[in-house]
């Protein structure tokens, strides 16, 4: 088995610059014992799961809920859930969303406690994840361009707790996730909102684990 470092994960991620997502997958699931994938149930969330699961049935799913997703975003996460059969559990914060906004304030990154607020609803919910299952591949969907710091990545990257991970369409468009929704038949869902990101070009926090 290939053992993947800080000193040769570059070499790895020029050898798989080209591959297919699906060949990444497979590459990336060669070298687990315990993989996760982790979705916001966002706008092309479908592809991830779709990729990975076909490949992994069973693959754990986590979802860390913030309690502030749209109406439409719970519909999307009901339907992908039913329809890709997700072996899935819910991460959710400790407060309810109406104790969080009486308490902290709603989510607007002008709130001068909003960093508070993130670790609330997002970080502590999934570092409360990854304690419990322990993964030493985790699945993403993120991609370059998203946010500066994201451009910092690559196809595989080292998380600072040695967590190996893989996001097999980093280097894809809007457009050719679209045309994997339309082949594949799945849905997207664009009235999303990450009451963490507040605005579309700013990191959810989580990736921010280098």
């Amino acid at each position: 088995m290939n053992t993947i470092t800080s000193e040769n994960i570059h070499l790895f991620n020029q050898n798989l610059r080209y591959e297919e997502p699906a060949e990444i997958i497979s590459f990336a699931l060669g070298l687990a014992k315990n993989p996760l994938v982790t979705t916001s149930f966002g706008p092309y969330s479908a592809v991830l799961l779709h990729a990975v699961t076909n490949q992994k049935k069973d693959i754990k799913v986590v979802w860390c809920d913030t309690g502030y997703n749209t109406d439409e975003t719970y519909e999307h996460a009901k339907y992908l859930m039913e329809t890709l059969h997700l072996n899935i559990e819910i991460f959710a914060p400790k407060y309810t969303t109406a104790f969080l906004n009486h308490t902290i304030g709603r989510p607007d990154i002008e709130n001068p406690k909003h960093a508070v607020f993130s670790e609330k609803v997002k970080l502590e919910p999934f570092t409360r994840a990854l304690n419990k299952y322990k993964p030493d591949v985790w699945f993403t969907n993120i991609r370059a361009g998203q946010t500066k710091h994201r451009d910092s990545l690559d196809i595989l990257s080292l998380d600072e707790d040695g967590i190996l991970k893989v996001s097999p369409f980093y280097y894809f468009t809007d457009a050719q996730l679209k045309s994997y929704l339309s082949l594949h038949k799945l849905p997207a869902e664009f009235n999303y909102f990450d009451p963490v990101k507040a605005l579309e070009n700013r990191e959810c926090g989580i990736h921010l684990r280098n």
